[in-house]
C-alpha cells in the first residue's frame, strides 16, 4: 500500500507517518521509485503500536524509540522486553515525605508475603511507597489485613494479564497488548472497584423503609 493508504487505514496523518519514518520508529517501505515506497501490514502494525504508546500510554518520541527499539531486538527476552514497555508507563510518584521509610517497609513486607519478584528498580515499587507514605500522612492507612487482600486480588489480576498475553504470537502483539490492557485495564479496574463498593455498601448499610 502508498503511504495515504497506509494513513487511511492506521488513521495517521502522512505527516506524521513521515515524522515517524524520519525519527526511526517506522521502518521504511519498499522502495518502488525515487518518490514512492510501499509499505505492507507490518508498518500498520507498527503504527498501531505507536499510537497506543504516545496516545493511550501518554509517552514522548523519545520513551517510544526505546520501547520500540527493544520490541525489534530478538536478543532482548519477551520479560525484558515487556520491563521496558510497562516501566515507561508506570509513575513513580515523589519520595513520600516522613512516612517514606515506614511505608517502604510495608511495600517490602508485602512483596515478600506475596512472594513476587521484582526488580529493585521497578517504579511500581517506589509509586506504591509515595502512595502509602500519603495515606499514613493523612491518617488513613490502610490495615495489614487489606494490604494483603489487595496484593491478593492484584496477584491474580497480574497472573490472569500474563496468561492472556500468553497466548498471543509475535513480540509486537505482545508489547501493544501489554500496554493497551495494562493503562486501559487500570481504568476498567477502578470502575469495577467502585461498582463493587457500591454493591457493598448497599448490603452492609441498606437504606430503611420509606
Amino acid at each position: 500500500m502508498r503511504v495515504s493508504e497506509l494513513s487511511r487505514s492506521s488513521e495517521v496523518p502522512v505527516a506524521t507517518i513521515k515524522y515517524y519514518l524520519r525519527e526511526g520508529l517506522l521502518h521504511r517501505g519498499e522502495t518502488t521509485s525515487p518518490n514512492q515506497a510501499r509499505y505492507d501490514e507490518s508498518h500498520l502494525r507498527r503504527l498501531r503500536l505507536i499510537r497506543a504508546l504516545v496516545e493511550v500510554g501518554g509517552l514522548p518520541i523519545a520513551v517510544v524509540r526505546d520501547v520500540l527499539l527493544a520490541v525489534d531486538d530478538p536478543e532482548i527476552g519477551l520479560h525484558r522486553m515487556l520491563g521496558r514497555t510497562m516501566y515507561a508507563v508506570t509513575g513513580a510518584g515523589d519520595g513520600g515525605g516522613g512516612f517514606a521509610e515506614r511505608a517502604e517497609a510495608q511495600v517490602r513486607a508485602l512483596v515478600d508475603h506475596s512472594g513476587w519478584t521484582v526488580s529493585d528498580k521497578a517504579p511500581a515499587l517506589a509509586g506504591a511507597r509515595s502512595v502509602l507514605a500519603r495515606m499514613h500522612e493523612l491518617g488513613h492507612a490502610p490495615s495489614e489485613d487489606t494490604l494483603r487482600r489487595w496484593a491478593e486480588a492484584a496477584d491474580r489480576i497480574g497472573e490472569a494479564d500474563l496468561e492472556a498475553i500468553g497466548r498471543l504470537t509475535g513480540r509486537e502483539r505482545v508489547a501493544e497488548t501489554a500496554l493497551v490492557a495494562t493503562v486501559l485495564g487500570d481504568a476498567l479496574l477502578a470502575a469495577l472497584r467502585r461498582l463493587a463498593q457500591e454493591s457493598h455498601s448497599a448490603a452492609r448499610y441498606p437504606a430503611p423503609n420509606q
